[in-house]
């Protein structure tokens, strides 16, 4: 679909010209392309699979890289920066705001591990799905652990 790739090329701003000149030239038609935009997720909205969550832990992850090194830190890794931002001039708000600090940053760390363990074993189960489709059904399904 050229027109397809051309737009994508402009952007969303393209896709919201488009959509209201199809509504323009004919209302069926600009309501397909919204809800093209819309499920496509060329809109930011909508399902587009997986890699929507995927590319939202990323953005997420850039935003807490760029926080840590606005904190005063040398950005980075998981001990990095957070501990040795400026101080409030309290202590014990100080003291409070590091440790909350640590159990946000082994949360997250735990988090990605989790995700890792979770794509792993989805990645295991369509792998046997396709060599028990291949093998024509012989093997048995794979067991959940």
């Amino acid at each position: 679909m050229p027109i397809v790739a051309k737009l994508d090329e402009f952007g969303r701003g393209a896709w919201i010209a488009f959509t209201v000149l199809g509504f323009m030239v004919w209302w069926p038609l600009g309501l397909a392309t919204l809800a093209f935009t819309i499920g496509s997720g060329r809109m930011g909205c909508g399902y587009a699979g997986a890699g929507r969550q995927e590319y939202r832990m990323s953005r997420l992850q850039e935003k807490m890289d760029r926080l840590r090194s606005r904190m005063g830190g040398e950005g980075g890794g998981f001990g990095g920066g957070w501990h040795r931002g400026p101080s409030s001039g309290n202590r014990a708000f100080d003291e409070y705001r590091q440790e909350t600090l640590r159990r946000l940053e082994d949360e997250q760390r735990e988090f990605h591990d989790f995700l890792g363990r979770l794509r792993m074993a989805r990645d295991k189960a369509e792998f046997d799905q396709f060599m028990a489709d291949r093998r024509g059904g012989e093997a048995t399904p794979p067991t959940a652990g």
